[in-house]
C-alpha cells in the first residue's frame, strides 16, 4: 500500500517525538544534578556614595552597593556607631535582600568629628548567609580622619566567662566630666564586643585624655542603669596617643535599699518589693493596734519581696507603714482589701537523694511557728529511730531537722498531726516523707592547697552551670578538703576577701571601688567517684 504524502509526514512526526522523548529519558537518567559547589564566598562591595573615608562630609543618605543580594542580620545588635547619635539613622533593607544598603541619617552631625559605623556580623549573603565581616564605614565633618586606637579586653569579675556584646566607651576627660556623666551623657567613642571576642577596639580616636568604661547595656542606650547594667572602669585618665593594653572588669553593683508600695495579697498578708540589701530591714504599721496585735515577716522564696502577716484582722480602710533600713527611712500609704486568708499547706525542700550534712528542711504557706519535737519520727531502713536536733528560720520560714546519715541509707520522716502549728492557730495532718542517702563511694574528694595566697580567701568548686555548690572560707595556710563531692566537673574559684568581712564583694563606681579579686584555676577539676583528687593552685 501506498502512503500519501500526508500520512507520511504524520508518521515521520511521530516517530521523531518519540525519539526525541527517548532521549531525554536517557539523559535524565544519566546522573542526578549535585547543584554544584556551595557558594561560601562572602559578597563584595563594588562601590559606596559618598566614598568611604570621606572628608567634610555634609550627606545626609550613604549608599553602599553589593556585587550581589545581601540582607541585614541582626543589625539591632551588631550595628555600632560612634559616637553614638540621639536619632538613630534608618538603615535598609530589613526583611529583604537588595544589592544596596541605605543609611539615612536623621541626626545633625557634630563638626569636626569623626564617624564610624561598624556593621559586625550584619551584612550576609542572601544565598548562604555568609557575612561580610566588621565592615566599618567612615567619615569626618572636618577636614581629617582621626586614626588613633585605644584597645584591651573585658572580663568578668566574678564569672569566668565574658559577657557578650558589651559597650566599650570613651568620655573625654574635661572641666564637665563628672562620675555621673555616665549615668545621663552618650560617650564621645564606642565600640562593641559583639558575640565572639571579649578584646575591644575603639578606633579612629582623635588625641586627647579620656576616661575608659565599660558596659554591659541592656537598654542599648549607651548610659549607664546600675538597677539593670553592668559597668566596669578604668581606675586612671588614659592619654591617646596610646600603645598600652586596658583591661576591664564588669560587676553588677548592690543597688540602693527600697521598698516599693504595698499590696495586699490575701487576708492579713500584705506584699512589699524590695530592692538591694535585705538585711536590717524593718517595717511598722501605723495604726491604733489593738493589745493582742502580732505580726511576722516572710521573704519570698522566688522573688524580692516580703510578706506582712498581721492578726487579728483590722477593720480598716488605710494605714501607713514606716520602712525603715541603715541607708533610708519611708513611710508608705496601704489600702485594705477583703480577701480570703492562705490556707497552711505544708512541703518538704528536699526529695530523693540527700548529701550526708545536708539538713531536711520544710515550710508552709502561711507563718509556721509552735513546734512539737515530740510529734516528729525519724525512721532508717533497719526501723531504728535516728535522734535529730531541730532549727527555725523565721524569715525564711523554714523548719530544719538537723541528723546523722550513714551511706546507702534511707529515712521515713513522720510529723504527726499538731508537731508544726502556724501563726494562726493551724496545723496539719500527718505528714509522711522519705529520703535517701548514696554511698561514699559515688562520691569524690577534692584537697585543694593555695600558693601565693593573701588570706582571708573563699574557695569555691563551682558547676558547669555556674552554681558555687562547695565553699570553705580559707584563713590560713593549710590544706582544705571537699568531702563527698558529686562526680562531675568543677571551677575551682578563689575569691579574695580584701576587707575580711566574710563576703565577696562587688565593686561601686560613684565610689570608684573596684570589686574584690577573683582568681579562677585554668582547668576543670574531673571530679570522679571513688577517687582522691589534690589540685595546688598557684595563684599569680
Amino acid at each position: 500500500m501506498r502512503l500519501n504524502s500526508m500520512s507520511y509526514n504524520n508518521v515521520w512526526s511521530k516517530i521523531v517525538c518519540v525519539l526525541v522523548i527517548l532521549a531525554l529519558y536517557n539523559c535524565a537518567n544519566r546522573g542526578t544534578p549535585t547543584g554544584g559547589l556551595k557558594d561560601e564566598i562572602p559578597p563584595e562591595i563594588e562601590k559606596t556614595t559618598p566614598e568611604n573615608y570621606s572628608v567634610n562630609f555634609n550627606e545626609d543618605e550613604i549608599r553602599i552597593y553589593f556585587n550581589e543580594y545581601v540582607k541585614l542580620k541582626n543589625i539591632q545588635k551588631q550595628l555600632v556607631i560612634s559616637p553614638p547619635m540621639d536619632y538613630e539613622p534608618e538603615i535598609t533593607p530589613l526583611g529583604t535582600a537588595s544589592k544596596m544598603v541605605k543609611i539615612k541619617i536623621k541626626d545633625t552631625l557634630k563638626p569636626n568629628t569623626t564617624y564610624a559605623f561598624n556593621f559586625g556580623q550584619s551584612i550576609t549573603d542572601n544565598n548562604e548567609s555568609n557575612p561580610f565581616s566588621y565592615y566599618r564605614y567612615v567619615f569626618s565633618t572636618g577636614s581629617t580622619i582621626d586614626s588613633l586606637k585605644v584597645s584591651g579586653a573585658v572580663l568578668d569579675a566574678e564569672k569566668r566567662t565574658p559577657e557578650q556584646f558589651v559597650s566599650v566607651m570613651l568620655y573625654p576627660f574635661n572641666e564637665t566630666y563628672t562620675d555621673s556623666t555616665v549615668y545621663k551623657e552618650k560617650p564621645m567613642y564606642v565600640t562593641n564586643t559583639l558575640d565572639s571576642l571579649k578584646v575591644f577596639e575603639i578606633q579612629n580616636v582623635k588625641a586627647g585624655t579620656y576616661k575608659l568604661i565599660a558596659i554591659k547595656d541592656q537598654n542599648n542606650n549607651f548610659t549607664y542603669q546600675n538597677k539593670t547594667d553592668k559597668i566596669g572602669f578604668y581606675e586612671k585618665t588614659i592619654s591617646v596617643p596610646t600603645d598600652s593594653l586596658y583591661t576591664i572588669k564588669l560587676f553588677k553593683e548592690v543597688v540602693d535599699s527600697k521598698v516599693m508600695r504595698p499590696k495586699q495579697v490575701a487576708g492579713e498578708k500584705i506584699e512589699f518589693g524590695y530592692e538591694g540589701e535585705l538585711q536590717n530591714m524593718k517595717i511598722r504599721m501605723l495604726a491604733d493596734l489593738p493589745e493582742n496585735f502580732e505580726y511576722r515577716i516572710v521573704k519570698n522564696s522566688e522573688t524580692d519581696s516580703l510578706y506582712y502577716w498581721y492578726k487579728p484582722k483590722l477593720e480598716l480602710d488605710s494605714t501607713y507603714f514606716v520602712v525603715s533600713h541603715k541607708s533610708f527611712v519611708d513611710t508608705l500609704k496601704h489600702r485594705f482589701r477583703t480577701i480570703d486568708r492562705d490556707t497552711l499547706r505544708m512541703k518538704s525542700l528536699q526529695t530523693g537523694t540527700v548529701a550526708f550534712d545536708e539538713d531536711f528542711l520544710v515550710t508552709g504557706t502561711t507563718p509556721l511557728q509552735d513546734f512539737d519535737d515530740s510529734k516528729i519520727s525519724i525512721m532508717d531502713k533497719d526501723s531504728t529511730l535516728v535522734p535529730f536536733k531541730s532549727n527555725f528560720d523565721t524569715l525564711q520560714n523554714t523548719y530544719a531537722l538537723k541528723f546523722d546519715k550513714s551511706e546507702g541509707n534511707s529515712y521515713k520522716l513522720q510529723f504527726f498531726p499538731d508537731a508544726i502549728t502556724d501563726f494562726y492557730g493551724k496545723s496539719h495532718d500527718t505528714l509522711n516523707y522519705s529520703i535517701r542517702t548514696k554511698l561514699e563511694a559515688d562520691y569524690g574528694n577534692v584537697r585543694v592547697q593555695l600558693q601565693n595566697a593573701v588570706y582571708p580567701v573563699i574557695i569555691q568548686l563551682i558547676t558547669e552551670k555556674g552554681e558555687a555548690k562547695y565553699e570553705t572560707y580559707a584563713e590560713k595556710q593549710q590544706y582544705y578538703d571537699f568531702r563527698n563531692v558529686e562526680a562531675g566537673n568543677y571551677n575551682l574559684r578563689v575569691l579574695f576577701d580584701s576587707n575580711k568581712n566574710g563576703v565577696w564583694d562587688t565593686g561601686w563606681f560613684l565610689k570608684q571601688q573596684q570589686p574584690e579579686r577573683v582568681s579562677y584555676y585554668p582547668d576543670l577539676l574531673d571530679v570522679r567517684a571513688g577517687w582522691d583528687l589534690i589540685q595546688e593552685f598557684i595563684l599569680e
